[in-house]
C-alpha cells in the first residue's frame, strides 16, 4: 500500500478496452473538456450560487474522502470489499448524537462546542475502531485462507447486523430521526461558516496523519510489505494479523470520526445511511485507484463536487440524477481506465 500507487500482487495483467492510443488521448481530451466547459458555464452563469455549491461539494467530498479511505486501507491489505464498514459509519452517527445531545446536552452547534465534539470524537473512533477490530479478529480473519467469496458474504453479513441493530426502537429506530441541534454563526451562500470549517479542520488532519502512519512509520511499512506479500512478510519477523488488525483499527477509526461529522453536518441519523453513502464512498475509492491513499481522497472530493454542482448549479440536472451522473462517470472511466485515477493495471494470480 502507498500514497501515490495501487497495491499489486501477481504477474498476469487484466486485459483492457484499447480502442488505440491516438483515440483514447482524444475521447480523453473530449470528455474532460466537456468537465471544464460545464463547470466554468456554471461559475459564470451564477458565480454566488456556483460558490455555494463548492462549498457544499467540498463539504459532502470530505465526508466520502473519509469513508473511502476505510474501504481502500483495507482492500489495500487483505483485497477485501468490506462492505460493512458503510453500515460502521452509519452506527457511528447515532452514538454521535447520543453522546452529544443525549448526554452533554448540546442543543447549539457553533465554537463553543468544541469540547463535546472532541469527547464525541474520540468516543466515536474508539467505537469504530474496537467493532471493525472485531468483525476482523472474530469473522474475517477464519476466512482469510477461503474463497473470496466467502468474506465478502460474511461483509455482507455484517451490514445487514448492523442495520437491524439500528432499527431497534431503543438505539435509533426505522424512521429517520431528527436531533434538536441547530447551527449559529455566519452564512455564505446558505452554507454555515462554522460548519464546513470544522469539517475541514477535522478532516484534512486525519487524511495527513493516516498519510504519515502509511509512509513514514514502522508499522506503516510492515503494512506495505502485508500487502505485498504476507508470507513474506511473516518470514520477515512481522506479525502479519497484528498489522491487518491495525488496518481495520484504523479504518474502523476513520469511519467514527466521519459518523461524527456527518451528523454535525446533517443533525438526523437514519438506520439507512450507511447503505447510500458507503456505496458513493466506495465507488470513490474505485473512482481513484482501489488501494490508493491518495485516490481516495481525490475521488471522494470529485464526487462531491459533481453531486454539489449537479444539485445546486445553473446547468445541472438536479437531485433526482445526482446518482446517474456519479455511476456514469465511473463507467467511462472504468471503461477507458479501469485501475482508476492513480491506480497502476490491475494484476491477479495464476
Amino acid at each position: 500500500m502507498s500514497t501515490g500507487t495501487a497495491v499489486t500482487t501477481a504477474t498476469k495483467r487484466v486485459p483492457r478496452v484499447r480502442l488505440g492510443p491516438v483515440v483514447e488521448r482524444i475521447l480523453g481530451y473530449v470528455i474532460l473538456g466537456a468537465a471544464v466547459i460545464w463547470v466554468l458555464a456554471n461559475a459564470i452563469a451564477n458565480p454566488d450560487r456556483f460558490l455555494g455549491s463548492v462549498l457544499v461539494g467540498l463539504q459532502n467530498g470530505m465526508l466520502y474522502a473519509l469513508v473511502a479511505l476505510g474501504y481502500t486501507m483495507v482492500y489495500g491489505i487483505i483485497e477485501l470489499i468490506n462492505f460493512a464498514h458503510g453500515d460502521l459509519f452509519m452506527l457511528s452517527t447515532i452514538v454521535a448524537a447520543a453522546v452529544m445531545v443525549s448526554v452533554m446536552g448540546v442543543g447549539q452547534l457553533g465554537v463553543s462546542t468544541f469540547l463535546p465534539l472532541l469527547v464525541a470524537m474520540v468516543v466515536c473512533m474508539a467505537f469504530g475502531a474496537l467493532v471493525n477490530v472485531s468483525a476482523e479478529f472474530f469473522a474475517y480473519r477464519r476466512l482469510r485462507t477461503a474463497p473470496k467469496l466467502a468474506p465478502l458474504m460474511t461483509a455482507v453479513g455484517l451490514s445487514f447486523v448492523f442495520r437491524g441493530f439500528a432499527q431497534q426502537d431503543y438505539i435509533n429506530g426505522s424512521a429517520q430521526k431528527n436531533w434538536p441541534v441547530t447551527w449559529g454563526g455566519p452564512i455564505l451562500e446558505g452554507v454555515y461558516v462554522y460548519k464546513i470549517v470544522l469539517i475541514a479542520a477535522v478532516t484534512i488532519p486525519l487524511l495527513l496523519a493516516m498519510t504519515y502512519i502509511v509512509t513514514r512509520t514502522k508499522m506503516g511499512k510492515a503494512m506495505r510489505a502485508v500487502a505485498q506479500d504476507q508470507d513474506g512478510a511473516r518470514l520477515m519477523g512481522i506479525n502479519v494479523n497484528g498489522t491487518i488488525s491495525f488496518v481495520f483499527m484504523l479504518g474502523g477509526a476513520l469511519a467514527g470520526a466521519a459518523g461524527v461529522l456527518y451528523f454535525l453536518a446533517q443533525t438526523q441519523t437514519y438506520y439507512d445511511t450507511g447503505t447510500q453513502l458507503g456505496l458513493i464512498a466506495f465507488t470513490a475509492a474505485v473512482l481513484g485507484g482501489i488501494g490508493n491513499l491518495s485516490g481516495a481522497v481525490v475521488g471522494g472530493l470529485a464526487i462531491g463536487l459533481v453531486q454539489a454542482l449537479n444539485e445546486g448549479g445553473t446547468y445541472g440536472l438536479g437531485s433526482n440524477w445526482s446518482q446517474s451522473v456519479v455511476f456514469l462517470i465511473l463507467i467511462v472511466l472504468m471503461v477507458f481506465k479501469p485501475e482508476g485515477i492513480f491506480g497502476r493495471p490491475t494484476t491477479e494470480k495464476v
